[in-house]
């Protein structure tokens, strides 16, 4: 049986600039609605400028099941109806997986908002730094008690011990500290 993954929704909406202020009230509402599901994450919304009438919304939930509860609830029809005239949708996109450990605020009107992941072979160094030397570390301690196991066993043993002390402890340690380069965006030559 498999984790579930978080999931992070990003709904893309245009929003007639004279429409904003009343826009960030409804955005504001449906944050206090959003708050007291089980399950809720966070969520936020970021513009495409100080003038931009495309904002980026984005809210994230633990697992699909937690999502679906929200997606199906009355609060949340009420509230996606009451938009009638203030914004419209343009496109919706769900995203799982690694890319929630490299999330970070960027141009954000209110926190907890995703920008784009950093490219998938910065992801793959920084999984790397820790995964290299923490798969040395447990092979090294565990051998004594290990060494006479079944390979299939003695993997398991390192999968059970490094994938808790990856996720809560070490990646988003190593993320926080490789935070500059992961979302440094290369320079184009003229």
């Amino acid at each position: 049986m498999t984790a579930a993954l978080p999931i992070t929704v990003s709904v893309t909406r245009r929003v007639p600039p004279d429409r904003v202020r009343e826009a960030q009230a409804w955005l504001r509402s449906g944050q206090d609605l959003v708050a007291a599901m089980p399950g809720y994450l966070g969520s936020g919304w970021i513009r495409s400028g100080a003038d931009g009438e495309e904002w980026h919304v984005l809210y994230r939930f633990r697992d699909a099941a937690s999502l679906a509860a929200w997606e199906a609830s009355s609060e949340r029809a009420w509230w996606v109806a009451s938009a009638a005239g203030i914004v419209e949708d343009s496109r919706v996109e769900r995203r799982t997986g690694i890319e929630g450990w490299f999330e970070a605020p960027s141009s954000v009107e209110v926190a907890d908002a995703a920008p784009p992941a950093p490219p998938r072979w910065k992801q793959m160094v920084s999984i790397f730094i820790v995964f290299y030397p923490l798969s040395l570390a447990i092979q090294f301690f565990a051998a004594p008690v290990t060494g006479g196991l079944e390979l299939w066993l003695r993997v398991l043993v390192t999968v059970v011990i490094a994938t808790p002390l990856m996720t809560y402890l070490l990646l988003p340690l190593v993320t926080r500290a490789l935070r500059p380069w992961l979302l440094r965006r290369p320079v184009r030559s003229r």
